[in-house]
């Protein structure tokens, strides 16, 4: 699936990946390709991007790596949505 993060300051991400874990309002969830479509309000926390994951060197200061391998962002808030197995994260 493609997923797109975009802050109020740049694109921080676009590109191919695996799975997408976010900070949901009531308790954080996954989304693998082919989910159903979604809206929904993040909260402050992790998102997480499985897969192979490039980051432009503009940003890579933003993102770190977990124990698991997982690429990490760190939030305060956003909103996320999921159509046509293309993510789109609307980060602060």
């Amino acid at each position: 699936m493609y997923l797109e993060i975009v802050s109020p300051e740049a694109t921080l991400f676009t590109g191919e990946v695996t799975a997408v874990t976010v900070p949901g309002v009531k308790g954080e969830f996954q989304m693998l390709n082919n989910h159903a479509p979604i809206i929904s309000l993040l909260d402050a926390g992790k998102v997480k991007i499985q897969g192979k994951v490039v980051v432009d060197k503009a940003h890579e200061n933003k993102f770190t790596q977990d124990a698991n391998g997982d690429t990490v962002l760190h939030i305060t808030s956003g909103t996320v949505e999921m159509k046509n197995n293309k993510v789109i994260i609307l980060a602060d």
